[in-house]
């Protein structure tokens, strides 16, 4: 590894005088003195005539996590995400050149090159982790950056690993534009001239003299709003004051680099450590069309997709943090190759997104969580058995899921289901995918089924599900950032049946609620399943009643019942991959065995039919 003394010797031609390795001054200047993030440490480093603000959180011992903002951002923009790393990691974010406590260049005009910003994060690098390289994660104009940061010659050995997102390389983005001018299609001019569209505010930027009128006017004043309001972010250390001030600096950023790159972008821009790319899918800023040939630059890429829009160290930090954390360790350890998801999974889709799961002890519900811990998310396991939650949380982190938890809890208790996702908001973040699948089975006619054993079952089989739509779903709708309901309903949901009055009663509601659930958060990103299984060889046979039977022969029932599933040998496994597809594809009514399939047929097409079979009456 190359020493500092060494990497200055071989710094890029035309490097003028004062842009040598950086200089610490006021190192410790006090826990987070002024920069809104508890218990940080502060130093001023100097390089190239500027003073950066460098904030530091957790043990310097342990590896270095740089987190680098974009525009008009300033370091605060990473509070979140920063607090949650030190947990783990040596975390440092800087205030880049012309933002937050840093000071600005004289003059502006040529003060914020991409070489400059390379001299800046080479000389926080050598404050922080002389010894060591550090994991560099960039949004924004940050990942812009830190793409220069991951490519050029100079910094090699001192990147152990890149995280961009919201950001691609300038040069990467100038060969995109120049594929698709040369080589013109009708897709190919759809995507320049689509992110021509939302490049708007780059033409803007380069205006001379009005962007920093607005950002000192009403554009700085109203800006927290229309974050709040566009992209949901919520309150708090961000923006910080210096707002109007970053964002009239940071223009430069555009006007030093855009035009110039884009016209002559470097043929040997290509990285030099693993990185993770992480895109989020509702990005009003930039297409993933961008990123279309990127493995040419950056061999070794793993590429996350994320429901999100474009602000998300502010929106999504818990999930960033479970991607970041999981990418460094890999490194750490010797295998980011582990990261990349085998050919035909949902790994790049789920990885790091929190899933929650009811009826999770057994069967179906065991089934998915496992399904989306192998894909790489993160579980919360919910049941009334308290030991097999903890068994399915154990088993996820097994199988994949970087971190499971178990929860107790009743489904048909508001109470309790309103005390939960208190819990789970506090301390997992917010629910991406909600999976209401804890249910009951009961049998016998309707003149036989008490008052109390049809509440005992709309209780579970519908309430539960109300709560967990209503209680976790309007988080989602709040966070304003998507997600995904799933509902088990049956195919009892459409099949009508002398035997089953309750539990079709209670799975047709299911279904109806969610499509009409579907139709309400359509607007808001949120998506709503229905899964509707047939005969699946679980445990629910066992525990099922029979109603107006005595406790013999309710007995007797389920061990029949429960052998005639077991033939059918219909596995819950194969229930956990629609509900994954349901959620990749955001169907909204899924049938899922072939009988299932087959009923859903004929209630559509043939309903007389589906009324005479309910009268039929299996033996058991």
């Amino acid at each position: 590894m190359n020493t500092g003394r060494e990497r200055n010797k071989g710094r890029d031609e035309g490097q003028g005088p004062g842009r040598g390795r950086g200089q610490v001054r006021g190192r410790e200047r006090g826990p987070g003195q002024g920069s809104g993030l508890a218990g940080a440490v502060e130093r001023r480093v100097r390089t190239g005539g500027v003073e950066l603000c460098v904030a530091e959180l957790g043990d310097p011992a342990q590896p270095t996590v740089m987190l680098v903002h974009g525009y008009p951002d300033s370091k605060e923009v990473w509070s979140e995400v920063a607090r949650r790393l030190a947990d783990r990691f040596h975390v440092v974010l800087y205030d880049v050149r012309g933002c937050g406590r840093s000071t600005a260049p004289k003059p502006l005009r040529g003060g914020f090159t991409l070489e400059k910003l390379t001299d800046d994060f080479l000389a926080v690098a050598d404050a922080v982790s002389p010894d060591r390289p550090v994991h560099l994660v960039g949004h924004d104009w940050g990942s812009v950056q830190a793409w220069e940061f991951a490519t050029v010659r100079r910094t090699e050995g001192r990147i152990a690993s890149f995280t961009s997102m919201s950001g691609p390389s300038l040069d990467h983005f100038g060969h995109w534009i120049k594929q698709r001018m040369v080589r013109p299609t009708p897709r190919r001019a759809a995507q320049l001239l689509n992110q021509g569209a939302k490049s708007w505010y780059v033409y803007m930027l380069h205006t001379p003299v009005l962007p920093e009128l607005a950002w000192r006017g009403p554009l700085g004043k109203r800006w927290p709003r229309i974050l709040e309001r566009v992209e949901k972010v919520p309150g708090g250390d961000y923006p910080t004051a210096s707002l109007p001030t970053d964002a009239a600096h940071g223009a430069w950023l555009y006007r030093d680099n855009i035009r110039a790159r884009l016209r002559r972008p470097r043929a040997d821009a290509y990285a030099h450590c693993p990185v993770q790319l992480i895109t989020p899918t509702g990005d009003a800023f930039l297409s993933q069309r961008l990123y279309d040939d990127l493995e040419q630059w950056a061999p070794q890429l793993v590429r996350r997709t994320l429901p999100a829009k474009h602000w998300v160290p502010r929106t999504r930090p818990d999930q960033l943090v479970s991607w970041i954390t999981e990418f460094v360790t890999a490194k750490e350890e010797g295998d980011p190759a582990k990261q990349v998801a085998a050919s035909g999974s949902h790994a790049d889709r789920f990885g790091g997104q929190l899933v929650l799961v009811t009826g999770a002890a057994s069967g179906i519900g065991r089934a998915t969580a496992f399904a989306f811990a192998e894909a790489g998310a993160r579980i919360i396991a919910v049941d009334r058995d308290a030991e097999g939650a903890a068994r399915t949380a154990d088993m996820s982190r097994l199988i994949g899921a970087p971190q499971a938890w178990a929860e107790v809890v009743d489904v048909a208790d508001e109470a309790a289901m309103e005390k939960l996702a208190d819990k789970v908001e506090a301390e997992y973040g917010t629910v991406d995918v909600l999976v209401n699948n804890a249910g009951v089975g009961l049998s016998g006619s309707f003149l036989q089924t008490s008052a109390e054993d049809w509440k005992k079952v709309l209780d579970v089989n519908l309430w539960g599900v109300i709560h967990g739509c209503r209680i976790f779903g309007k988080r989602m709708a709040d966070r304003g950032q998507g997600g995904h309901i799933v509902n088990t309903a049956s195919a009892a949901a459409f099949q009508p049946s002398k035997m089953l009055p309750a539990y079709s009663t209670s799975k047709a509601a299911v279904l109806m609620l969610s499509e009409c659930l579907r139709a309400e958060l359509a607007g808001q990103g949120i998506g709503v399943s229905a899964i509707c299984p047939g005969l699946v060889n679980t445990g629910i046979t066992a525990s099922a009643r029979f109603a107006g039977v005595s406790a013999e022969e309710e007995k007797r029932r389920q061990a029949k019942a429960a052998r005639m599933y077991g033939l059918r040998n219909y596995p819950p496994e194969k229930v956990a991959d629609a509900i994954l597809r349901a959620v990749v594809r955001n169907q909204a009514v899924v049938p899922v065995t072939p009988e299932a399939r087959g009923v859903h047929l004929l209630s559509r097409i043939a309903p007389r039919a589906l009324r005479a079979l309910a009268r039929f009456e299996p033996r058991l």
